[in-house]
């Protein structure tokens, strides 16, 4: 418990540190690439406190959930499927590996091209980048599961939906929970990249904007947003991954005690 706090404690006081060491360091800033930290803060809350919150930051963030969201089910599912019919994963899967390879944000001119610049785009760019990391984290996490429970489904003539359920799921959640949350930090960084080609909405497209016409306070103000969603969204992540594996992370504990 004592380690516990004295973690938390930490990686709260560090990030508090290096805010108070940029306040201190750049209050007598006059270089006009890098305003006082109490400047950027001054132009942050007036930009996405009150004049851009509706029109840019709702529309990333509904881009990034909506996005992250289908491209998790589809990479479940897909994975689910891959993993437990060996046809079309000997079909597909040095297919996969091939795509997962290209860089997501390359994926971004090829989407404007075809789709233009309009929010399906951005959402599409979102979940084909996304998807991989969960796609292939599910089918490693379903081969991986142990071969006696797998003929358990087979002696009791389970179906797809009941061996998903109830027997892959459980056993490959944290694998595919750890590809879920790189997905989460693809989404991310795909949202941003969306944004800043072609489209004048959105939190990347304001910071873009905002250093195309040297207006750096709000160029740093927009990327210091940008920290800060990255950074709630994984801590949220976690919340909700610790969560939903209760049981796995209470079993690597006992067994620790053990």
């Amino acid at each position: 418990m004592k380690r516990h706090l004295f973690n938390l404690s930490l990686a709260i006081a560090t990030p508090l540190l290096l805010i108070l060491a940029w306040f201190k360091l750049s209050s007598q800033s006059a270089s006009p690439f890098f305003p006082p930290l109490g400047e950027i803060l001054a132009h942050f809350a007036d930009l996405w406190l009150f004049e851009h919150f509706a029109s840019d930051i709702i529309p990333s963030l509904r881009n990034l959930v909506f996005g992250f969201l289908l491209a998790a089910v589809l990479g479940v599912v897909l994975g689910f499927v891959l993993a437990t019919v060996p046809l079309l994963r000997a079909l597909f899967e040095p297919s996969l590996h091939l795509l997962r390879g290209i860089p997501p944000v390359a994926l971004v001119p090829i989407l404007i091209t075809l789709v233009g610049f309009t929010e399906q785009m951005r959402i599409s760019s979102i979940v084909i980048a996304a998807v991989f990391p969960t796609l292939i984290a599910t089918m490693d996490g379903i081969k991986a599961v142990d071969s006696s429970l797998k003929d358990v489904c087979t002696v009791y003539q389970l179906d797809r939906k009941d061996r998903l359920f109830s027997v892959y799921l459980p056993s490959a959640g944290p694998q595919i929970a750890a590809g879920m949350q790189v997905s989460l930090l693809v989404a991310f960084i795909v949202m941003i990249a969306s944004e800043m080609m072609g489209t004048a909405q959105g939190i990347g497209a304001m910071t873009l904007l905002a250093q195309q016409t040297f207006m750096a306070a709000d160029m740093w103000a927009g990327i210091l947003l940008l920290g800060l969603v990255g950074f709630l969204g994984n801590i949220l992540f976690d919340l909700i991954k610790n969560r939903a594996l209760a049981w796995y992370i209470g079993s690597k504990k006992m067994e620790k005690v053990s």
